[in-house]
């Protein structure tokens, strides 16, 4: 059963739900093809699958333990998979962000990960966002490309499908998404003029250091 009442979860289910209608809002994603996770005590709250963020209430938002046993009227995302996978395997992180946006996905079409054109890259923990290979979806196959894509990093691009984000909060994550898809249309936007020059593996470290912290204030 979940670790806390319905009441008391009420707030971080009303805040999944916001987080998939600003998702939507901004452009980060279409339609229902987004998810989100957050951490809930010995398991995880998750969006449920196929229903329009706009018709969404704190109820219809699915609790799940790390043994994958789901709790409430409505079947979890078909992604559930490498969201729990990610919170059992990352016990740092708090909250998973998956959305389709159109320069992370058009990138992820093509295999390319992103390189070091910014120092923005760094927000998500290293030189590079790498592209996991592609797996159907709701796999655990994919699940593994994640969790492999995503060690030593807090996002990552999926071939043929779209991007993860992680981080502490549900906020933080959705900071995160929003900077990767930035990176990935500046990238896109260099791509027409032959490969850009990259920062130096030093540089990003250095930048690495200066930016414990930064970023949304949660």
């Amino acid at each position: 059963m979940p670790p806390t009442t319905a009441q008391d979860d009420t707030p971080i289910r009303q805040e999944i739900i916001d987080t998939c209608r600003a998702m939507n809002a901004t452009g980060l994603n279409q339609g229902t093809s987004g998810n989100i996770s957050v951490r809930a005590g010995e398991g995880l709250l998750i969006t449920p699958s196929a229903l329009p963020y706009d018709r969404m209430e704190p109820a219809d938002i699915v609790w799940m333990d790390f043994d994958g046993r789901a709790e409430g009227h409505r079947a979890p995302s078909s992604e559930w998979r490498f969201h729990l996978d990610i919170l059992r395997a990352r016990p740092e992180v708090g909250a998973v962000v998956h959305a389709h946006p159109t320069a992370c996905t058009t990138l992820a079409i093509m295999g390319r990960p992103i390189p070091a054109i910014h120092y923005m890259i760094a927000a998500a923990g290293g030189p590079d966002i790498r592209c996991a290979p592609y797996a159907t979806f709701g796999t655990e196959a994919l699940s593994h490309y994640a969790l492999a894509a995503l060690e030593g990093r807090s996002a990552c691009l999926l071939a043929h499908h779209g991007m993860i984000a992680t981080g502490a909060t549900l906020a933080r994550a959705f900071w995160l998404a929003t900077e990767v898809e930035v990176l990935a249309r500046q990238y896109l936007g260099c791509l027409p003029f032959g490969d850009p020059p990259l920062l130096p593996q030093e540089e990003i470290e250095r930048v690495l250091a200066r930016m414990a912290g930064y970023g949304h204030g949660d």
